[in-house]
């Protein structure tokens, strides 16, 4: 079999690095206001590149990033920019960068790895599990109404703002949802300017990104990221819009209703389409009817345990648990055999600290280490994997009792692809 090196990449070689994502998601060359943006995030020791001789044929990378666990920020590896040049597919290449970045994540102490997918059938066999789920709504002029019932607040006003001139207040409302939603991972400056920035002009006209922001006398109680593109109907001349919500978050339940009031509203709007919304949105609980939201799930965040043991002293858990479990991971053989998870008395802060070491008693339950991945961050039960048969339980009533402990609330929820 052919060797291809596998290094990271240099400053001069960045345009090469995208020029291998663009052959493999089929899209197209980077613009330089693009590069900026990604030279203002990149980390260029966490790069990867494979080489077929002189040329690069395969790339991977990972941020650096503090991210929301169950009851706890954690360094978290956001691993991303994934790919491999159609000419040089079926060659070992991913999945010796994968088993090299995977070993570099270990050597940095962080014990857990994370990404979104392009496929899903890709990365379950490097030990990662779907570990939080997205809604998608379609909804049509007139489906955004909001029930009786929705909560109001007088005090309560809403404000247009230049997205990106509003980082810090916008910020105020995420890091409060960071403080207690799994998945959120703290925003630096070149985060927000990726999500609010114009299109570039290179990439010809594009809707502009807008910002709504919910506030009272105290400051802001919530925001929304979204774009509107004005259409019309020729031979009726009737307006027929369409607004995409890139990103809403608020901190209180009329601050949503006020949002989402809105933005369902919005004149010569005809289509109005929501992505990457957590599973438990308030939103599908104030619309009169949730039905012509026509929600859709799909998989959002997957993880994988690189370090099990510190992984799962790491987070905090809802219910009190003394439960022995036998891990399988071929790729990572270090984590593979018996761990016993321990939880102790409530201290300060959310749920129940733990404990989790090595043991030479007898498994309670057997799992690969996807599995533990994906119930990780609280968002998906070991009771409907066991029912799938990826979890087998020894000792009755050890995976209700796990999958209990490891459940969380708020639903796990990233609302940006890095």
């Amino acid at each position: 079999m052919a060797s291809y090196p596998i290094r990271p990449i240099a400053d001069d070689e960045l345009a090469a690095f995208h020029a291998v994502d663009a052959q493999a998601f089929n899209g197209r060359p980077p613009s330089p206001q693009h590069l900026a943006r990604v030279l203002a995030r990149l980390e260029f020791d966490r790069t990867l590149a494979a080489f077929d001789g002189e040329a690069m044929v395969g790339k991977a990378g990972a941020f650096s990033f503090q991210m929301r666990v169950p009851g706890a920020m954690a360094a978290v590896a956001g691993v991303t920019m994934v790919a491999v040049l159609p000419s040089h597919r079926r060659r070992g290449i991913l999945t010796a960068m994968m088993l090299r970045q995977l070993a570099d994540i270990e050597r940095r102490g962080e014990a857990v790895a994370a990404l979104f997918a392009s496929e899903t059938g890709i990365y379950a066999r490097y030990g990662y599990g779907r570990a939080s789920w997205d809604l998608a709504y379609d909804l049509r002029r007139g489906d955004g109404a909001l029930a009786s019932w929705a909560p109001s607040d007088p005090g309560l006003r809403l404000r247009i703002a230049d997205p990106g001139s509003a980082h810090a207040e916008m910020g105020k409302v995420y890091d409060l949802a960071m403080a207690e939603r799994p998945g959120l991972y703290a925003r630096s400056d070149p985060w927000w300017d990726r999500l609010t920035h114009d299109p570039d002009p290179d990439s010809g006209p594009g809707p502009l990104t807008r910002c709504v922001i919910v506030e009272d006398d105290a400051g802001p109680r919530g925001y929304a990221l979204y774009t509107a593109e004005g259409r019309w109907e020729d031979d009726a001349f009737l307006p027929n819009g369409l607004l995409w919500v890139q990103e809403a978050i608020t901190m209180d339940p009329a601050a949503a209703a006020a949002l989402w009031s809105d933005l369902l509203s919005r004149d010569l709007i005809a289509d109005f389409r929501l992505r990457m919304r957590p599973v438990d949105d308030p939103l599908l609980d104030l619309l009169a009817d949730s039905r012509l939201a026509r929600p859709r799930i799909s998989d959002g965040l997957w993880v994988r345990l690189v370090d099990v043991g510190k992984a799962l002293a790491q987070r905090r858990y809802a219910s009190p648990v003394d439960v022995v479990i036998g891990v399988d991971d071929e790729v990572c053989p270090r984590n593979a055999g018996r761990w016993r998870l321990v939880t102790g008395s409530a201290g300060s802060g959310p749920g129940l600290p733990a404990t989790c070491e090595r043991t030479t008693a007898s498994a309670d339950l057997m799992l690969p280490v996807r599995a533990l991945g994906a119930a990780y961050l609280g968002g998906t039960r070991l009771g409907s994997l066991a029912a799938a048969g990826l979890v087998t339980e020894v000792r009755p009533g050890s995976v209700a009792a796990l999958s209990t402990a490891m459940s969380w609330e708020p639903a796990p929820w990233c609302p940006m692809i890095f």
